[in-house]
C-alpha cells in the first residue's frame, strides 16, 4: 500500500498577463526583475521587495529599491544586465522592446499595464497571486479606495465640478477622462476638459486646450511655468488667475504612477485643490 507523501508537493501558480496568455510557475518567483515602476511599487506594497533583484532606471520608491541595479528603461533595457541576474520572472510594460529576445532566452516575462482604476486592481491581483500572497491584494486595494475617499471628503465644495486639465508632457499629453488620472479626479468631484472618447492620454492640438478654457491646470512645475509661452494659452484665465496646481517632479512622479499609492495621490491633488481660490470665474 502506498503510503501518502510526508510533505505534499506544493500547487503551481498560474497568471494570466495582458497578453491573455496564461504563465504557470513550480513555485512563486523569488528573484523578480521590475522594469516597470508601478509594478515595483506594487511588488514592495504587497511585501516583496526583498524580491527585488533590478529595476529599471525610474523605479525610485520605496527607498529599500534605490540600491538595487538599475537596467534601462521600456526602450532601452540592458538584456545581459537582466540575463545575468538569473530572475525567475521579469515583470514589464507589454511596450517593452526586448520582451521576445528575454523568452527566446528561456525567461518567463508577465506584461502589465495600468491605465485605469480597474486595470491598478487586477495587475494587484495578479502580482500578489504570482507572489504566492493571493490574499494580500483585496486589503491593499480597500486601503487605496479609504485614501481616496479621504480626499475627496477634503475638497472644497465650491470647487465640485470645476473643470481641469491634467498635462502629463508638454507636447501636449494630457490625462484623459477614461485615464486613472481622470477617474481619480472624477472622484474628487472634478470635471475633465479631455473626454474618454478621446483616449486615455491622448496628444491634443494646444488650440483645443485653450479653447477648453479649464477652470483649473495641473502640471509638473517646470512645464506649468512654461505654458504662458505657449502660443494662444496667456489667454487661458486659469494661468492668469493662478488657478493651477504645479508639482514638484517627486509629487508628480506619484501622480502619474498607477499603481499602490493611488490613494496618496488623490491627497496630493486634494491638497492643491483646498488650497486654491474657490471663487467662480
Amino acid at each position: 500500500m502506498a503510503l501518502p507523501s510526508a510533505q505534499a508537493a506544493a500547487p503551481s501558480i498560474a497568471v494570466q498577463d495582458d497578453r491573455g496568455g496564461v504563465q504557470t510557475f513550480a513555485l512563486a518567483p523569488q528573484r523578480i526583475v521590475s522594469l516597470l515602476p508601478s509594478l515595483t511599487e506594487t511588488v514592495c506594497a504587497l511585501g516583496a521587495c526583498d524580491r527585488l533583484v533590478g529595476t529599471d532606471r525610474y523605479s525610485n520608491s520605496p527607498s529599500a529599491v534605490v540600491a538595487l541595479p538599475k537596467l534601462g528603461g521600456i526602450e532601452d533595457a540592458n538584456l545581459e544586465r537582466i540575463v545575468a541576474l538569473r530572475p525567475d520572472v521579469v515583470l514589464a510594460a507589454p511596450s517593452t522592446r526586448v520582451v521576445e529576445r528575454l523568452e527566446s532566452l528561456g525567461l518567463k516575462v508577465v506584461l502589465l499595464e495600468s491605465k485605469t482604476h480597474a486595470d491598478v486592481r487586477r495587475s494587484l491581483t495578479v502580482l500578489a497571486t504570482l507572489l504566492g500572497r493571493p490574499d494580500a491584494a483585496e486589503p491593499l486595494w480597500n486601503t487605496i479606495q479609504r485614501e481616496v475617499q479621504q480626499a475627496a471628503a477634503a475638497v472644497p465644495v465650491a470647487l465640485r465640478g470645476r473643470t481641469v486639465y491634467f498635462e502629463v508632457d508638454a507636447t501636449p499629453f494630457a490625462a484623459g477622462a477614461g485615464s486613472f488620472i481622470g477617474e481619480t479626479l472624477a472622484q474628487l468631484g472634478m470635471a475633465n476638459v479631455v473626454p474618454a472618447a478621446l483616449g486615455p492620454f491622448p496628444q491634443l492640438n494646444p488650440e483645443y486646450v485653450v479653447r477648453a478654457q479649464p477652470d483649473i491646470v495641473m502640471a509638473v512645475q517646470r512645464d506649468l511655468e512654461q505654458m504662458p509661452l505657449r502660443p494662444g494659452w496667456s489667454r487661458l484665465d486659469a494661468l492668469r488667475q493662478h488657478r493651477v496646481c504645479g508639482f514638484s517632479s517627486e509629487r508628480y512622479e506619484v501622480l502619474v504612477r498607477p499603481g499602490p499609492r493611488l490613494g496618496e495621490a488623490a491627497q496630493l491633488l486634494a491638497l492643491c485643490l483646498s488650497g486654491l481660490d474657490t471663487r467662480a470665474r
